[in-house]
């Protein structure tokens, strides 16, 4: 293996194509600089300097060689940086997952801008997925962190979950529906048509936020027909096709054919959790947890909590 101190001692001389030079910079004297180019020619097989008294100038193999050698010596001081900056916290990779209905949110634009801004070495790869499946993938290490509408089950010790708050539901309207004229809509009245939600199986958090919203109320759900992203059930209200609850994020969707209402329940929100492993989170993932606590903070004045 070639020596990389050798390396650097051929770059500077064929530089300053002047022994005595490259080693004031190298901080050397002159005979030990002189050996160790020596040595590396002995080791590489070929001469890299022509030397007279007066004159030093590359051989034809040493410029032929000098571009590998100085992108070695490139790619080392990187390697030298980027490890400095996983010690440090500050590089590498971090997974995010996070539910369709997520992605809308002004914390989930925020959080990833402001991340970006301050970790630019770190590669962030976000998953999309129902809220159901993160808790295996966050235990299991496919992803770090998980922004996610429903509460880990009892007995998912493994799993932390912390509270970003709750958001209000609005009602999701055909421009056709007779609704729709209204400036607000209640549960009871959106209850007499078909609701369109996840499909069953899905694992949705926002599917069990509006099972529940409506059991508190007394109200009978009636299961319209399912999507399983936040923009296909919009698009299956502008068909006609039923009524939605979405969070309020939502209406950022400017679909035609929609249009959306503020209920008048106080209680129809939904809420949204990080979910993070509860031991042995790396350094990135506790920065992604500051960023959005520092977030938090300043929109609120609180902070996140755990459940």
């Amino acid at each position: 293996m070639l020596d990389l101190r050798r390396l650097r001692y051929f770059l500077t001389v064929a530089e300053e194509l002047h022994f005595g030079r490259a080693a004031l910079r190298l901080h050397l004297a002159q005979p030990p600089l002189t050996r160790q180019i020596s040595a590396l020619e002995t080791e590489l097989g070929f001469r890299l300097f022509d030397r007279t008294s007066r004159t030093v100038t590359l051989t034809a193999q040493g410029r032929y060689f000098l571009p590998y050698a100085r992108a070695v010596l490139e790619q080392v001081d990187l390697a030298e940086v980027i490890a400095r900056k996983l010690s440090l916290g500050s590089a590498g990779q971090l997974s995010l997952g996070y539910a369709s209905s997520v992605a809308l949110s002004d914390i989930f634009s925020q959080a990833i801008q402001a991340f970006a801004q301050r970790y630019p070495a770190v590669q962030l790869t976000l998953v999309e997925g129902a809220s159901g499946s993160q808790w295996s993938q966050i235990v299991d290490g496919r992803i770090d962190i998980g922004l996610s509408r429903l509460t880990p089950p009892h007995g998912q010790s493994q799993v932390q979950a912390l509270s970003l708050g709750d958001e209000p539901l609005v009602a999701a309207l055909s421009s056709d529906d007779p609704l729709a004229s209204l400036e607000q809509v209640s549960l009871a009245q959106l209850s007499a048509q078909p609701l369109i939600l996840f499909p069953a199986d899905y694992g949705s958090g926002l599917n069990e936020a509006i099972e529940q919203l409506y059991q508190r109320n007394g109200l009978a759900l009636t299961p319209g027909p399912a999507g399983r992203q936040i923009t296909s059930i919009i698009a299956l209200v502008a068909a006609g096709q039923g009524v939605a609850l979405v969070p309020e994020c939502t209406r950022t969707l400017a679909k035609k054919g929609v249009v959306y209402r503020p209920l008048t329940d106080p209680d129809a929100t939904a809420q949204l959790l990080m979910l993070t492993r509860k031991q042995g989170r790396s350094q990135l993932v506790e920065a992604f947890m500051a960023v959005i606590d520092e977030l938090l903070a300043a929109s609120t004045g609180l902070g996140s909590g755990g459940v």
